[in-house]
């Protein structure tokens, strides 16, 4: 029987091609909980095929969707709540183009994916997943604005700032960092450091490791912290700019 793994998916957008590969290379089974950090579409050209992908995924395996800013931003175009120029710059063009050729059934069936798709997730081990952050010390619950659990960058730059010197007792010791064993997060990809395996800092793992630009897409274990990657995202999309 195989192990009951707890498998952490970075920042796809929308690199449906590397998905399957990753996927692949974990070799994902039924007795796994596969946690999606959010960001699914923006970046390359296969938004709404990556979007199907995901649903078809569900009806095989324990999947766990969490909301990205990329997610929420898609969504509110699709419901005509704004016309927003910087998503369109930021991936959102190669979205828009996707669900061009899309039928209005489909539409309907990824307005309800994106509304579905929730802000964090903790488990029995006290360890947070979600794809941006919080600010609230005393942790999720208190948070007075959802948009934190998604578009938050300082909990990421909190951690890669801290004096590893500091005990977790100490007066200083960051109070939002004490709430969980361990936090898992994509939003902020780690390339912007010059790396592309996930990064750990603190009690905080990053597992963007920049797909949307010249990374490769990760799976990790949060068990055992090995990991997975496709090839560079952008190596299967070789006539698009992605987000670069």
């Amino acid at each position: 029987m195989s192990l009951k793994r707890t498998l952490v998916v970075g920042d796809i957008h929308s690199g449906l091609q590397a998905l399957k590969q990753v996927l692949e290379k974990a070799a994902i089974t039924e007795n796994d909980t596969i946690i999606f950090l959010g960001d699914y579409i923006d970046g390359w050209s296969e938004a709404v095929e990556t979007v199907n992908y995901l649903l078809q995924l569900k009806e095989n395996y324990n999947c766990i969707y969490l909301r990205g800013n990329h997610d929420e931003l898609c969504y509110e175009w699709l419901t005509g709540q704004a016309d927003n120029p910087t998503w369109f710059m930021h991936g959102g063009e190669a979205t828009s183009n996707s669900y061009g050729k899309a039928t209005k059934e489909t539409k309907n069936t990824h307005l309800k994916f994106y509304e579905s798709l929730d802000n964090y997730y903790l488990d029995s081990e006290s360890r947070l997943f979600l794809h941006a952050g919080f600010t609230n010390l005393k942790g999720i619950e208190h948070e007075y604005f959802k948009k934190t659990f998604y578009w938050d960058r300082t909990l990421w730059e909190l951690a890669l700032s801290l004096n590893t010197d500091l005990d977790k007792d100490h007066i200083h010791y960051p109070k939002r960092l004490t709430n969980y064993s361990e936090i898992y997060i994509g939003h902020t990809p780690v390339t912007r450091i010059g790396k592309t395996t996930p990064q750990k800092a603190a009690n905080v793992w990053n597992i963007d490791t920049g797909a949307a630009f010249k990374g490769p897409l990760t799976v990790f274990d949060a068990d055992s912290k090995e990991y997975w990657q496709s090839d560079p995202v952008y190596t299967f999309y070789p006539n698009e700019k992605g987000r670069n």
